[in-house]
């Protein structure tokens, strides 16, 4: 039975196993309304765990102002621990868990708690708003913060300045904010994520880079994990999620996991592979006979006013090109790629600063296009850069060309760069910016594996 208690005056479900005994504990602090996680509870209740949900400070049922990835998440998040751990029911074991920015709330206290759940985790305000590489992104915080940190309606995603979309303070503080160290406890994390997810990198490198024990799952799914699989999702990649977290808690609570290991499902095909399996990328130069070759637009011009859409994959051949176009031979055989993959270009732009966004895309027999992967950069100076493109896991049948296409924006999913050296988002004014890319000193990298081993992805997240 799920019981409502106030921890600070924050609301509180509480969900107990039947047996009377004291319990190890999961809490999930959530901006997203507790009582939707009331089934969740009674599925961790089944399996022996006490389940706490919580509405944070200023949402739903918890009274106060809301301040989005604030301090007080931190202060509120270790009362409700010490409260839990004074409770008859408890045995002083907690683990934290949650999802997105649940899973921020999660992280905020690892230091005390025994372990962590992150699943797509949006680590902080700086880390939700900007790539690590430096553009911003746009239609994904323009759709959270209406929706959880700002009343009204937005204005269009083509509003300039991009700081007046959204008439609210915490909107604006969003743009100036500084990325977070990552948490530094020991504990055991389990970091949950889909190749879909536009927080798939952030989830990879907090699993890469946590102190302690650390297990990855990667599937190919959105940001709602299991609830929205990719088209290249398989049966073999259906996980009952509930099942694995508290078979993973108990071995994280038992102290019997060690190491850092996990699994990572292959798109397109029915295996799950080591996550800590590398490969070196296998380098194909622009224009060769094994890599992409030019269609058009080695000069091309980036227009602001014309950019570039992140929702659409259609592609126009009529015109002054507004890309650089690039396509593969069709594949002889499947290929496998799993890993990170990269395009290191030699280009040049007439703008004191310019975005460049790499986007690949699969093309089956029939001209079909799925999307790939995305990267973007952001560059103030001369020289060839790099321009990292995620971690792929995907199989791609025979008969599959490559799309590989090199333009100066990725709108709505990122601002518009204005090419005049402002700041993207306080700029008003926009000018078009013309690109070379060179041939020869480019090349698109992917990690191409071949007899990688298959494997249980539940065996290699519990043990």
């Amino acid at each position: 039975m799920t019981t409502t208690v106030r921890i600070d005056g924050l609301a509180t479900d509480v969900c107990l196993p039947p047996t009377p005994a004291t319990h190890p504990a999961v809490v999930i602090r959530t901006p997203y309304d507790r009582r939707h996680h009331r089934a969740e509870l009674r599925g961790w209740a089944a399996r022996g765990f006490a389940a706490l949900a919580q509405d944070v400070r200023g949402r739903h049922g918890s009274p106060g102002d809301w301040q989005p990835y604030g301090d007080h998440e931190k202060k509120d998040g270790e009362t409700t621990l010490h409260w839990l751990r004074a409770q008859p029911w408890s045995n002083g074991q907690v683990v934290t868990a949650g999802a997105s920015y649940a899973a921020y709330c999660a992280l905020a206290v690892a230091d005390l708690a025994d372990a962590v759940i992150a699943a797509v985790p949006a680590l902080g305000l700086a880390e939700t708003a900007r790539e690590r590489t430096g553009p911003e992104r746009l239609q994904a915080r323009a759709g959270w913060w209406s929706t959880h940190g700002a009343s009204g309606d937005p204005a269009p995603l083509d509003h300039l300045p991009v700081t007046g979309i959204l008439d609210h303070p915490s909107w604006r503080a969003l743009w100036r904010a500084r990325r977070r160290d990552l948490p530094a406890a020991e504990i055991p994390l389990l970091a949950v994520g889909g190749t879909r997810d536009p927080f798939a990198g952030d989830t990879v490198e907090l699993w890469r880079h946590w102190p302690g024990p650390a297990r990855l799952l990667l599937g190919p799914w959105g940001h709602r994990l299991t609830a929205e699989p990719a088209p290249e999702a398989r049966p073999a990649h259906r996980v009952d999620l509930g099942a694995l977290y508290t078979g993973w808690a108990r071995a994280a609570l038992a102290g019997t996991l060690a190491g850092r290991t996990g699994a990572v499902a292959l798109g397109g095909s029915d295996h799950w592979c080591p996550a800590g399996h590398t490969t070196l990328p296998t380098r194909h130069t622009f224009g060769t006979g094994t890599g992409p070759r030019l269609v058009r637009g080695a000069a091309f011009v980036a227009h602001p006013d014309h950019p570039v859409r992140s929702d659409d994959l259609n592609v126009s051949e009529r015109g002054v090109p507004d890309r650089c176009l690039l396509v593969t031979p069709p594949l002889a055989r499947p290929l496998d790629l799993l890993g990170p993959a990269e395009a290191r270009l030699d280009a040049t732009a007439d703008a004191p600063s310019a975005d460049w966004a790499v986007r690949l895309v699969a093309l089956d027999p029939a001209g079909r296009a799925d999307p790939l992967t995305t990267g973007i950069v952001r560059r103030t100076r001369p020289g060839p850069f790099t321009v990292p493109l995620g971690h792929l896991a995907r199989r791609l049948p025979a008969g599959t060309r490559v799309r590989l296409e090199v333009a100066g924006h990725h709108f709505p999913a990122h601002a518009r760069n204005p090419h005049t050296g402002e700041d993207p988002v306080t700029a008003t004014r926009l000018e078009p910016s013309h690109r070379t890319v060179r041939m020869r000193g480019s090349a698109l990298c992917l990690p191409v594996v071949r007899g990688v081993p298959h494997i249980d992805p539940v065996q290699e997240i519990q043990t």
